[in-house]
């Protein structure tokens, strides 16, 4: 029998001591413990490994459920003062991407004011989403008698535009670079559509048009699309454009939270979009109440657009039939009709009115808490 009582013996000593105890048994034990010891070991140090890493993960999880519990009682280790909390902004759950067979690539050119073009948008993504193209960021009207240079992004989120509706029709804010080049050579169709089309014009004159040349490019599209007659879906998706993607940037959301504030401060008001501006009264041939000199000028400037097709209008036939704007004159007995208390503020959120001071006279007699956009303005940069 082998007793080891002395464990600092060296590996002669061993030997020795294992030859006393029985020659021909001793080298069979040595065979034996060289060729396990490097086995057990390995095997002692991987189980050990994998012990170690499993009480660090369990240590950790239970720090995340149990540690800011615990520290809070602990000033110095977590304190207000010296934790700064950052707040994590919720996050936007995107509407899934719709897949489908792309058939082209629509880019669109709008015109008019802003409701125009706003209007404009929302039929457009409509016709793109029921023709299954891809709709590239609309370009906003810089000839009109605004001369607006603003881009898209400049008035409006793009990035929410796009992301909005990403579950209804992709939108790029640009071509590809490959049809990019295309475009820059000429090679794809431009035209207006027809107004108050229907949406079955589209799909019988439009869509065989980008899949023949991939690219469209629609370079009017004010009042293109019909009101009435159109399918639910395509009514539902105009307004959802309208009201949740077509969203303001953040500085101009801001300005507009300014003028409420103001407004508010100072009691009730109204705002009031009379219409009345030089370039509606040019298009509609509306001149009631103007003198000789200004029908003249605004005889001019509808031939100076040679896309506003109606040129001879007759402007007392025109009004007879309703298609004319209030004058201000009208507008005064309109609001006085209704029981429209005289003090009330009254916001012109319009451009020049045609006419001037002369033509608003009637209009701030009957209510002289006027506040003109001019005079909005200047309060704004006093804030």
């Amino acid at each position: 029998m082998l007793k080891m009582w002395k464990t600092e013996d060296s590996g002669e000593e061993w030997e020795m001591k294992l030859k006393l105890c029985g020659g021909g048994k001793f080298k069979k034990l040595k065979t034996s413990v060289v060729s396990r010891s490097p086995m057990k070991l390995w095997m002692i140090r991987a189980i050990t490994t994998v012990l170690l890493w499993t009480c660090v993960v369990h240590l950790m999880s239970l720090g995340e459920t149990w540690g800011p519990r615990l520290l809070k009682s602990w000033t110095s280790c977590y304190s207000h003062q010296d934790v700064e909390l950052i707040s994590v902004p919720a996050e936007v759950i995107l509407p899934p991407k719709r897949v489908y067979k792309n058939n082209g690539y629509l880019m669109v050119s709008c015109n008019g004011g802003l409701n125009q073009m706003r209007a404009a948008i929302c039929d457009m993504v409509a016709i793109a989403r029921f023709l299954n193209v891809t709709l590239i960021v609309p370009e906003l009207d810089k000839t009109s008698f605004w001369n607006d240079p603003s881009e898209f992004q400049d008035i409006f989120d793009v990035h929410h535009f796009i992301a909005s509706l990403r579950g209804e029709v992709r939108i790029l804010k640009e071509l590809p670079p490959r049809l990019k080049t295309r475009v820059e050579l000429g090679l794809f169709y431009s035209l207006p559509p027809v107004s108050w089309s229907n949406i079955s014009y589209y799909t019988h004159q439009i869509l065989p048009l980008l899949q023949k040349f991939k690219v469209v490019h629609l370079n009017k599209t004010d009042a293109r699309l019909a009101n009435n007659g159109l399918p639910l879906e395509i009514q539902k998706l105009r307004c959802r454009v309208n009201f949740n993607a077509l969203k303001f940037t953040s500085k101009i959301e801001e300005l507009g939270r300014k003028v409420v504030k103001i407004l508010r401060e100072k009691g009730p008001f109204l705002v009031l979009h009379l219409r009345y501006e030089r370039d509606m009264l040019a298009f509609s041939g509306c001149t009631h109440g103007c003198n000789d000199e200004e029908v003249e000028k605004l005889t001019r400037m509808r031939y100076a657009y040679p896309w506003w097709k109606e040129k001879v209008i007759n402007s007392e036939m025109k009004r007879k039939e309703g298609l004319c704007p209030l004058t201000p004159e009208e507008t005064a007995l309109v609001l006085t009709a209704l029981g429209i208390d005289r003090d009330v503020q009254i916001y012109i959120a319009a451009g020049e009115i045609y006419g001037g001071e002369r033509r608003m006279k009637t209009l701030m007699e009957a209510f002289p808490n006027l506040v003109s956009r001019k005079k909005q303005q200047l309060l704004l940069t006093s804030v």
